[in-house]
């Protein structure tokens, strides 16, 4: 292990993570003979095979496994290390890497503007997804913070609840619904809904609440996109229930309005999530306290709350 280089240790962790030389080579700008005789040359060092080949897709062996937890190890302190020095030498420089639930979208990105200002030195890598593929990442340890919409089951995290994400009932404006002004809950029996995915977290919540009051679902459409869902409640295709977040930038003249349901706003909240045992760098630690002390301020001041 004295002759294997720092330079090998990066192209194992890039091949074990994207599961092919030849993609391994793609996100390296190397050619994939290069990176071939790279993981031969580990291979010799560590004295085990540390890839087995099914189809065109390399797994990991034990020995293989063991050695990515060692990189990550490795990679993760010196990241740390970086950070702070740069720290210890009054200047916030190096890279977030955060992933967010999509209904985050509509806030994160101002949250961030006013962070980056502040902190000119430190570079952001912002992931928006859904729900299943937070927790996949989470899992893998692949950010620094994850934005869930709700605590992640079966998975040993830290988790801090830092704003409210009321789930609302949509409609178009030329809904009957629209003008109505108390609507028991019972009238949304048998409305067409325009739903996410299954295992969306916005959907989970509704389901739930509508099981619980014995109101039937029947479901439309399914759509992956919030902003989809907004445009087919505007075109009348049925109602959906999104975060009142993601009508921030409709104003009173847009063409969805929010039903006044009985047992609606769902009280959510987003919550800032990351692995136990996991060592904070210096820039996620900045804006995870900045979260938690300015972030409703900004956001306020930004008239989203």
């Amino acid at each position: 292990m004295k002759q294997v280089t720092f330079h090998q240790l990066k192209v194992f962790e890039v091949t074990a993570r994207r599961g092919s030389f030849t993609r391994a080579a793609e996100e390296l700008f190397l050619t994939q003979p290069t990176v071939s005789i790279q993981m031969k040359q580990l291979t010799k060092a560590v004295g085990l095979p540390l890839f087995e080949q099914v189809g065109k897709r390399l797994f990991l062996t034990q020995a293989g496994q063991e050695l990515l937890n060692t990189c990550q190890d490795i990679f993760e302190r010196l990241s740390q290390f970086e950070m702070t020095i740069s720290d210890l030498q009054g200047l916030k420089r190096g890279q977030l890497k955060l992933s967010v639930i999509t209904t985050a979208k509509y806030v994160i990105p101002r949250l961030l503007g006013p962070f980056c200002e502040q902190y000119p030195g430190i570079d952001v890598s912002l992931i928006v997804t859904n729900h299943e593929s937070i927790l996949e990442r989470l899992r893998d340890n692949l950010d620094d913070l994850y934005i869930p919409s709700q605590s992640p089951d079966n998975i040993d995290v830290h988790c801090h609840s830092f704003l409210d994400n009321p789930l609302v009932v949509l409609a178009s404006r030329n809904h009957p619904l629209a003008r109505e002004k108390f609507i028991p809950i019972e009238r949304l029996n048998g409305q067409a809904f325009i739903m996410r995915e299954p295992g969306s977290g916005t959907r989970q919540a509704v389901e739930k609440l509508l099981h619980d009051r014995d109101i039937a679902i029947r479901v439309r459409l399914e759509l992956g996109s919030n902003e989809a869902i907004k445009q087919a409640v505007a075109g009348g295709l049925g109602i959906s229930v999104l975060s009142r977040h993601c009508l921030a930038l409709e104003g009173e003249t847009g063409q969805l309005v929010i039903l006044n349901v009985e047992g609606f706003p769902i009280e959510r909240h987003w919550h800032i999530v990351y692995p136990k045992g996991k060592q904070l760098s210096v820039v996620a630690r900045t804006f995870f306290d900045y979260l938690q002390t300015d972030g409703k301020r900004v956001l306020a001041e930004t008239a989203l709350l």
